[in-house]
């Protein structure tokens, strides 16, 4: 029998194509570790393969099972660089700064292909990620993204497409023009989860699922989680729930917001479909995105984040055929055999919340949509941290992420109001 989380409505494409998926025993008895990870989505799982291969102890806990939020789910495209252009980081940082945020998340793209190579997890890469434009004045900005990249941040791979070419290459013309960036690609999410939780427990974490921490602190100069089942005591903790994490931690919960996101997948296209025949990935420049791609088997898998309730599922595969339709007409009546959703972890200003919440405890999460490629990198940087090298994860910690406003209370229908705001204006 299938498991899927009761937290996310829909059983996903992803967990029927994903193959073989261990079951993790729940914790039972009081543990100690060198360092504890609460989280087992690609940041926790990870940060727990990269401290067990350098010889550290490590006990991870995972309220659901391993991938059972966004990073089982997400729209599975890598991206380039950071969330925020790198243009614009040069605008609020400075040149220097935003070419090693740049270094970093080129690194990050880099150690994620070589991870999986060099552990034999197949995560059906697809390589090329389209950029478009559904609005025309936003073309100049698109056009001068793509010179910026190549002349200023040494990144030939983004050219620009006009509306020709983007017609061409996406089979819809719907979209006034855009980038193309053959420096990067998209996976089956669900893979990666499987195989780095695999590459962790070979090299000695203790890894648990269906088990929710019910509390963090420190004491003694120790860190000490409570679930419901045993004690963990460890000397370092490392929170990676993202957007899952409730009232656990309340600094995290302050700066990391979760909003839904849903998917749909359709039936195989065909050979013969005119839909995005290089088989790259696609966003929108909608600020409530719409995100696309096509799988190896040539389905369509269509995202969008939108802020209606979604009870059951097959309101998810209304609300999607209806995008789809926007973009490809001709797929109105297309059959969608799979509707899920789950939730986001968003930031303020869109980008990674690390920051030390409590002593020895580091929290890391709201990578705002940019999550496949940077989360898996942040676990491999705490572990360096952990191993006496802060320098980098520093170059997230000291980025300005203040907290929502509105406190407990008013966060989330301030939010609400907002992203009702930015649908409305994506359509004007």
């Amino acid at each position: 029998m299938s498991y899927h989380s009761p937290i996310s409505p829909g059983f996903s494409w992803y967990e029927e194509t994903v193959g073989p998926r261990p079951i993790y025993p729940a914790l039972d008895g009081d543990r100690r570790a060198d360092v504890v990870v609460i989280g087992g989505g690609f940041t926790g799982l990870s940060a727990a393969a990269h401290l067990a291969k350098a010889g550290a102890s490590v006990v991870l806990i995972e309220a659901h099972r391993f991938g059972d939020g966004a990073s089982g789910r997400n729209g599975g495209q890598l991206g380039t660089g950071q969330r925020a252009w790198a243009e614009e980081l040069e605008a609020e940082y400075g040149l220097t700064r935003a070419k090693a945020l740049f270094a970093i998340a080129e690194e990050a793209k880099a150690h994620l292909l070589e991870f999986t190579t060099t552990n034999g997890i197949d995560i059906d890469y697809m390589p090329g990620q389209m950029s478009v434009v559904h609005k025309k004045r936003y073309l100049d900005d698109y056009r001068r993204h793509a010179e910026i990249m190549a002349t200023r941040f040494d990144y030939p791979h983004i050219s620009f497409m006009d509306r020709d070419e983007t017609a061409r290459r996406l089979g819809s013309t719907r979209y006034f023009g855009g980038t193309h960036d053959t420096g990067t690609g998209h996976i089956h999410p669900l893979k990666l989860v499987v195989g780095t939780a695999r590459v962790a427990a070979a090299a000695g974490a203790a890894l648990f699922e269906r088990t929710k921490a019910t509390g963090i602190s420190t004491n003694g100069g120790k860190v000490i989680v409570t679930t419901s089942t045993g004690t963990i005591t460890a000397a370092k903790g490392f929170v990676a729930v993202n957007a899952y994490g409730g009232p656990l931690e309340p600094v995290s919960a302050a700066h990391v917001m979760p909003i839904g996101s849903f998917i749909g997948a359709t039936v195989p296209l065909g050979a013969d479909s005119p839909v995005i025949p290089g088989g790259e990935s696609v966003d929108d420049s909608r600020f409530v995105v719409r995100y696309f791609r096509k799988s190896r088997d040539g389905r369509l898998l269509f995202g969008g984040r939108e802020v209606y309730a979604v009870k059951d599922p097959k309101d998810i595969h209304i609300a999607i055929r209806r995008q789809i339709a926007e973009v490809y007409p001709e797929l109105r009546d297309v059959e969608i055999t799979h509707g899920w959703g789950g939730y986001v972890g968003i930031t303020m200003p869109r980008k990674p919340f690390v920051r030390e919440v409590m002593p020895n405890v580091i929290s890391a999460g709201g990578y705002s949509g940019h999550g496949v490629m940077l989360s898996n990198f942040m676990g491999k940087l705490y572990a360096e941290t952990v191993a006496g090298n802060r320098d980098r994860l520093k170059l997230f910690e000291e980025l300005n992420i203040p907290a929502f406003p509105g406190g407990r209370r008013l966060r989330s229908p301030l939010l609400f109001l907002a992203l009702n705001w930015y649908a409305l204006r994506d359509r004007l």
